[in-house]
């Protein structure tokens, strides 16, 4: 109740205040588990990515937000969970494992940090995850500035074939995957600029 209610706050909010846009919603299966990755360059990527979505997106957040009193509570009911910074966070990878196993959308920045710079390799977690649950591999483009009445646009690209990556390049496995995962998230955003 509480994230349909903050979605729709948040969908004239973005709306009227960036003119937001959004390309590719068809992109995302409508069921079974999904990975949606994109650049990651502000604080407020995760509410942009979730905000035109029908389904509910989780997020990882570092493990010190929730510690925040209020904020904490909330940002769990809107469906985040925690990830400790700067090493292997097994909690929080189980964690990601069950969503995606349970059939749910979970977000991920591959670059790991905001405002990367564009071509920056990504991580391979989110490949990783993908290919252990089998969920489809989304890229995405997230395009614009935040300020204020400026467009911003969210392009939402063709799942990734990640298991025949994978398939094609044993060695390479999850490496593969998330080179080509970054590739189209740069030609999304780059097409689309």
């Amino acid at each position: 109740m509480l994230y349909r209610f903050c979605r729709k706050i948040l969908r004239i909010a973005f709306r009227v205040l960036y003119r937001f846009e959004t390309r590719g919603l068809e992109n995302i299966p409508a069921q079974g588990g999904v990975v949606l990755c994109s650049n990651h360059i502000s604080l407020i990527d995760p509410p942009l990515l979730g905000t035109p979505l029908n389904r509910r997106i989780h997020f990882m957040a570092k493990e010190e937000l929730f510690k925040i009193p209020l904020f904490g509570r909330l940002i769990t009911a809107l469906g985040a969970y925690p990830v400790k910074r700067g090493g292997v966070s097994k909690d929080s990878i189980k964690r990601s494992l069950d969503l995606l196993r349970q059939g749910e959308l979970i977000g991920i920045f591959p670059e790991g940090t905001r405002k990367a710079p564009t071509d920056a390799a990504g991580k391979r977690g989110a490949a990783t995850l993908a290919l252990k649950t089998n969920a489809a591999l989304v890229p995405a483009a997230i395009i614009g500035n935040y300020r204020p009445f400026r467009k911003m646009k969210l392009v939402i690209g063709r799942p990734i074939p990640a298991e025949e990556i994978a398939r094609e390049q044993p060695d390479r496995g999850a490496d593969a995957v998330t080179e080509r995962l970054m590739a189209e998230i740069r030609r999304l955003h780059s097409e689309n600029s």
